[in-house]
């Protein structure tokens, strides 16, 4: 493990001096400003509030679904089963005794609690585990109709969504499943305070994680910059001082999108001594942008930025490119600069600055800022021909510190938008079980109450690991190895003519079925039309790009599927806990999948 990443997602305070000056501005770093947390508040805040009232004049909700701080409720959305999942106080970790205070300060305790599921969603979770386990899609989209607010369901029909550009649906299941937790919390859970903490090695606490990540990249995609901003902090401060989902490679972003630059400079200062935050490429340049966005260009901006270039050279020339800025000749022809271009640079840096460059290009596009960039770039070059001292200590420590990414920055780049840009293969290429969408990457000391088989005996996992894994964590029935050549080539055919054979609506329980149905030949048929695009793109090259096109049409048609039955959630009654009917799978129907 790399000491220095390790120490940046859960390093604890090493000098003590520093707890009693950092215990107030600590927890004032940690805590959310609950009026913020609301997308609907900065909606009226940046288009007005007539056109916020319109909207929800459009879509007003009945007075019996139970509207939350973060997400208000819609009417089309079905009620949900009372006490389905629930919270409880529980003690702190082992692990956290010792390093909790150097967050909160030994006057401001923090407070641990847990998710836990009732009897009957957890046969609902074994449906979903077996699911994925058999590649059985039946059983996935059987248990929606169950169980509307199954959050694991939500997080992977979310992205199945995404995958199509229907980003408001991919939004909406999300937002239903931050509704279902968020009316799940106990009394004595403060979503403001930052002192509450969640163990991520829970399997139950995951959940809230995972769908708070993802309801904040759609709220900064709605322009809700200083929503997301807040809600990164709540993530931030359900486990700080390990950061499970290295909030702290984005968190610089949201609080610069919302201009909170305060915020963002004395979190820097505070914490740098204890995390090795100038260590990172996105908050040494962050912090530098901050200062500069604060002060204007003041000497301290000039030497955090400074710094910035010299350490993380690789950052100058993809970010200039992503703006579309032609460097200058001095720039092009220093090998200082290039080491992304030569390939010089270490793998898991690497990744932190792709990762970095997909984001920052939208804070880094202003004029002001571009020839304070350009100035600073000429300095730094100056002390790169005169031989600064420094020069050769940067170079030792982008050598030896950035070794191979922890398992929270690996679990960051899965639940980014940036698969496509961003290094992942070659770090994950060993791991055993799929990666799966809901649940990336457990914790190797994971405290599972739910348990699920390997798959790495399974020809999707032995034979392409990069590809499959992916797949196969949005679409269960998902298997390279099933599907024959000769149904590989009739695959777009068939696709086209299910497609163009959908006619009617939903209006009754029997064309539910048929929609499950439906589903379920989509789902088949895209199997085949995956693998024959992966082989086609690896015999054909560019040529493969039509293949994906009639895969994202295939997409389509599911999405369309779906969303058709999610329009008709009411159709079918909803099951109460405890309740069997004839054609239901009962709880016993799942005990053979436990070992």
């Amino acid at each position: 493990m790399d000491p220095l990443l390790n120490k940046v997602c859960d390093a604890t305070i090493q000098n003590p001096k520093l707890n009693t000056s950092r215990i107030a501005i600590d927890k004032s770093l940690l805590s959310v400003e609950l009026k913020n947390l609301n997308p609907q508040n900065e909606m009226r805040r940046t288009f007005g509030k007539r056109v916020v009232k319109i909207e929800n004049k459009r879509g007003r909700q009945k007075l019996t679904l139970k509207s939350t701080y973060m997400v208000t409720a819609k009417e089309s959305w079905p009620p949900i089963i009372k006490n389905i999942v629930a919270m409880k106080p529980t003690q702190a970790p082992e692990h956290a005794t010792t390093s909790q205070s150097s967050i909160i300060g030994e006057g401001d305790k923090a407070h641990w609690f847990a998710f836990e599921h009732s009897q009957y969603y957890q046969s609902v979770q074994n449906l979903f585990l077996s699911a994925l386990e058999r590649t059985d899609s039946d059983f996935q989209i059987n248990l929606i109709r169950r169980c509307p607010y199954h959050v694991d369901s939500l997080i992977q029909l979310s992205e199945l969504c995404k995958m199509t550009e229907d980003f408001s649906l991919a939004a909406e299941l999300i937002e239903r499943a931050v509704w279902l937790l968020e009316s799940s919390l106990h009394p004595s859970f403060s979503l403001t305070s930052g002192n509450c903490r969640l163990d991520y090695r829970r399997q139950e606490n995951r959940a809230f994680f995972v769908v708070l990540f993802k309801h904040a990249q759609y709220l900064e995609a709605r322009a809700c910059c200083r929503t997301a901003f807040e809600i990164s902090k709540l993530i931030l401060s359900l486990n700080p001082d390990v950061d499970p989902l290295a909030m702290i490679l984005i968190i610089d972003y949201y609080a610069l999108r919302s201009k909170q630059y305060n915020w963002l400079i004395n979190f820097y200062e505070k914490y740098d001594a204890a995390r090795n935050l100038s260590q990172l490429p996105n908050m040494a340049y962050s912090y530098a942008l901050s200062l500069f966005c604060q002060q204007g260009e003041s000497e301290s901006a000039d030497e955090a930025l400074q710094y910035a270039l010299l350490m993380f050279p690789g950052v100058l020339r993809p970010l200039l490119d992503e703006l579309s800025v032609q460097p200058d000749q001095r720039v092009i022809t220093n090998p200082y600069f290039n080491s992304d271009v030569s390939g010089n640079q270490p793998p898991a840096l690497h990744q932190l600055v792709c990762l970095y460059i997909c984001r920052a290009k939208i804070v880094w596009r202003q004029n002001n800022i571009l020839h304070w960039l350009e100035r600073n770039v000429n300095n730094a070059l100056d002390r790169i021909e005169a031989k600064d001292e420094v020069i050769r200590e940067y170079c030792q420590k982008r050598v030896t510190r950035y070794v191979h990414p922890p398992r929270p920055i690996l679990r960051h780049v899965v639940l980014s938008d940036f698969k496509e840009k961003v290094p992942l293969a070659p770090f994950v290429a060993k791991e055993k079980e799929a990666i799966m969408t809901y649940d990336p990457l457990p914790p190797l000391d994971s405290v599972n109450f739910y348990e699920r088989k390997s798959s790495s005996s399974s020809p999707t996992t032995a034979t392409n690991r990069s590809v499959s894994m992916f797949f196969q964590s949005l679409l269960p029935s998902f298997n390279l190895a099933n599907t024959p050549p000769q149904q590989q080539q009739n695959a777009p055919a068939d696709v086209a003519e299910q497609a163009a054979g959908r006619v009617g609506a939903v209006g009754a329980a029997v064309a539910v079925e048929d929609e499950f149905a439906e589903v379920d030949r989509h789902l088949q048929a895209l199997n085949m039309n995956l693998e024959h695009a992966a082989v086609e793109g690896a015999a054909e090259g560019t040529e493969a790009g039509a293949s994906y096109r009639e895969i994202t049409q295939s997409l389509t048609n599911i999405v369309e599927a779906m969303r058709d039955f999610l329009q008709n959630f009411r159709i079918a009654e909803h099951m109460q806990p405890g309740e069997n009917d004839e054609n239901g799978t009962t709880e016993e129907d799942t005990s053979d999948y436990f070992d």
